[in-house]
């Protein structure tokens, strides 16, 4: 990392791979991603943490990317959408239709991700508490749920 002026070279992690982007102090990971990187696939929603769209892992845990300025992930492995192309959880959801305007999609995506990572076998009230971190307007939670079991094999 270096500055230059009121901006910084970082540094990040993204999807395995290293990555250089300009920042500023006060720049959210979202916007890294989005505008600094070209990672378009966390969504700005609510921009104050309630709907998830933003989601992504900051080593292996899911973040709301609206609310994680970027300088605080320096040096650690984020893992956006596009990091987790053709994973079970991305074909479950295609499989058990589990989207509808798809705008949510990334969010619940990693979140059902994170949880198929860290509890392989989650209970149905494991699943439905990881599901209450993100908002979806179009369709209900229950393709969603579906989908990460179908993903997991229970």
């Amino acid at each position: 990392m270096y500055t230059l002026k009121d901006k910084t070279i970082a540094a990040l992690r993204v999807n395995g791979l290293e990555r250089e982007a300009v920042i500023r102090p006060g720049d959210t990971l979202l916007d890294t991603l989005r505008d600094g990187l070209g990672l378009t696939g966390a969504k700005p929603g609510c921009l104050n943490g309630d709907c998830g769209a933003c989601t992504v892992l900051v080593d292996g845990l899911p973040v709301k990317s609206c609310l994680m300025l970027t300088a605080e992930v320096i040096g650690h492995e984020i893992t956006t959408v596009e990091g987790i192309l053709n994973t079970p959880i991305q074909q479950a959801f295609i499989d058990m239709f589990a989207f509808q305007c798809g705008y949510c999609t990334s969010g619940f995506l990693m979140v059902c991700y994170a949880l198929s990572q860290l509890n392989p076998k989650p209970s149905d009230a494991d699943i439905d508490h990881w599901l209450e971190s993100n908002i979806c307007r179009c369709t209900s939670y229950e393709e969603i749920g579906n989908a990460i079991r179908a993903a997991i094999g229970t």
